[in-house]
């Protein structure tokens, strides 16, 4: 081989080396940058990943939030629309409401010799009522006695037992119904208002409204009677005295002879003891 062909090769091998080593270099610039950038890319994800969780986040906490806020509304509506219907309650005119709930679980309570009334305790139908309501001339408890509805219906009764001492008596109907629901006597205040419902004189399911006008007053039992303004007079025995939210404090007892405006009714917590004190000894089973 010619000397000029030797320095020829040799030259063609250091430009191939060259360029090998140069291609060498770029390759491992462009493996470095697109590694720099895959890191660069990768933070960039985590990063907007994290922001997009916070976000979620605070979406997350301020739908809570505003749920909430929706619910404490909600509670207060509630809570304002039973203060408007105590403070509608307040009035005597404004019983009307409680009125038309209560008087369908009020009954007439009839006998050959004498009536008065009665109140529903049970979905299934028993009823108190007081026991002199049920008691003839010669101190017995009657044979025939006859329960009337408000929509008129007359309803055989079906005599559980009675507490003379209490003046109590249990009956039972058939039927289902919405009962009357008794309030804790504990909770009964002076001065506020309450209504009578009763079958006075035979005016059947007559209304009377007026206030508690002492509690805890003594009985054959101990301090066990409500006194009230409310108008009773013969025929609203065994009647309920109900509160402004619709319950009953009391059973319509008695009143003061010759006297106005001196009415009593034993109170609640006295009429479920007497209740279940019956119902435990007559059907082996407490009802209220």
């Amino acid at each position: 081989m010619k000397k000029h062909h030797k320095i020829i090769l040799g030259s063609f091998g250091t430009i191939v080396l060259i360029f090998m080593i140069v291609a060498t270099i770029l390759l491992n610039s462009l493996i470095v940058k697109q590694q720099t950038d895959y890191n660069r890319l990768t933070q960039e994800i985590s990063r907007l990943d994290k922001e997009s969780q916070d976000k979620v986040n605070e979406l997350a906490i301020s739908l809570i939030n505003s749920n909430q806020k929706v619910e404490n509304l909600q509670t207060q509506f509630l809570s304002v629309n039973q203060e408007i219907t105590l403070l509608k309650a307040s009035t005597a005119e404004d019983f009307s409401g409680i009125i038309q709930d209560s008087i369908k679980s009020v009954v007439i309570i009839r006998t050959l010799e004498s009536q008065g009334t009665g109140f529903i305790l049970t979905a299934d139908g028993f009823i108190v009522t007081n026991a002199h309501v049920i008691t003839n001339s010669n101190g017995k408890i009657s044979n025939i006695i006859q329960a009337i509805t408000t929509d008129n219906e007359i309803k055989p009764v079906e005599f559980v037992g009675a507490n003379l001492e209490m003046d109590i008596a249990l009956l039972k109907i058939s039927g289902e119904y919405n009962p009357l629901i008794l309030e804790n006597s504990n909770n009964v205040q002076v001065g506020e208002k309450v209504i009578a419902i009763g079958n006075p004189q035979g005016f059947q399911f007559s209304v009377s409204d007026g206030i508690v006008s002492a509690i805890h007053r003594p009985g054959a039992g101990g301090n066990e009677y409500i006194q009230t303004n409310a108008e009773l007079n013969l025929g609203n025995s065994g009647g309920p005295l109900i509160n402004k939210q619709g319950k009953v404090i009391g059973i319509n007892n008695f009143k003061i002879k010759d006297t106005e405006g001196m009415g009593f009714a034993l109170e609640s917590n006295y009429i479920q003891k007497g209740v279940n004190e019956l119902s435990n000894l007559f059907l082996n089973q407490t009802l209220i």
